[in-house]
């Protein structure tokens, strides 16, 4: 039963990883990966002195840790919450209005916020413009990006997200409440001293996974939302490797190469100070 989970780790995960051997070198698509020519560490001295390097680090900085701060307990708090409704009819109901944006495709998501922002016939953009005085297209505002990313993403995600948190609740013994109720415990405090102990162990996990795709902002949404007037905010690591990789007049593989992996050394670092951070201050730790 294992050997085709392990069969297709070993060549969509592994295999692949060889190639990273051209983050190294000059790579010519007519030579191949072992003939191009060797350039060392060049490539990433490319990188970081590129002038908006800074720039790409602090946007990509800037969404990461404000999607983590914002939306990592979010789902958290919407099991707890759910998990408070008595009437079932109405529990459901949420469960699934909440669950349905994560089906949405980025592409139709971003059409949806281009329409509900539009300043002439978007109900948010109308009431921007209202409250503003005059017609207001926030992504022209470069310093609104981060926020719709962000908040868009929340919202997007949150419910699927509970969905773990929700099995974990299920999953604690209603005598501990019974006992609680008993002592006089108020609903806040049972939420306090029962359900959220339960989560804190995979909360922690959750914590520390994310921590080391801290630069992983992804590039299909901020690259469709991105425009002239925002870039000095949306330009971030991973639309920039699209670019130089895949659009440029001259794709650079070796450059977008070396910087994917700069980008993964970092979070391979993040993660093993985050993990032992974690099993220093807790039981809870990946390994």
């Amino acid at each position: 039963m294992l050997l085709v989970p392990l069969a297709f780790i070993l060549v969509f995960a592994y295999a692949p990883m060889v190639g990273a051997v051209i983050a190294f070198k000059n790579y010519n698509f007519n030579l191949g990966i072992w003939d191009s020519e060797w350039v060392g560490l060049q490539n990433f001295i490319r990188f970081v002195r590129y002038p908006r390097f800074w720039n790409l680090i602090q946007n990509t900085l800037v969404i990461s840790v404000y999607s983590l701060v914002a939306g990592f307990p979010m789902p958290i708090i919407l099991a707890l919450s759910l998990n408070c409704v008595r009437n079932r009819y109405f529990k459901k109901s949420v469960q699934m209005l909440t669950y349905l944006p994560y089906f949405i495709s980025t592409v139709v998501l971003c059409g949806m916020l281009f329409q509900f922002f539009n300043p002439r016939i978007g109900f948010l953009g109308q009431l921007i413009s209202r409250s503003r005085g005059q017609l207001t297209d926030i992504f022209l505002n470069a310093k609104s990006f981060p926020h719709i990313m962000v908040w868009s993403g929340i919202w997007q995600g949150m419910g699927f997200s509970s969905i773990l948190y929700i099995s974990i609740l299920a999953s604690v013994s209603p005598e501990l409440h019974e006992a609680a109720i008993i002592d006089g415990a108020s609903r806040f405090q049972r939420i306090l001293h029962i359900d959220f102990p339960a989560l804190l162990p995979t909360a922690t996990i959750m914590l520390i996974m994310s921590m080391g795709g801290i630069l992983n902002t992804g590039f299909e949404k901020i690259l469709l939302l991105q425009n002239n007037g925002n870039t000095i905010y949306s330009e971030v690591i991973d639309t920039y490797v699209y670019k130089v990789g895949m659009t440029a007049t001259i794709p650079d593989q070796g450059y977008a190469t070396a910087i994917g992996l700069f980008k993964s050394v970092i979070g391979f670092i993040l993660l093993l100070v985050v993990n032992g951070i974690a099993a220093r201050v807790s039981e809870n730790s990946l390994w």
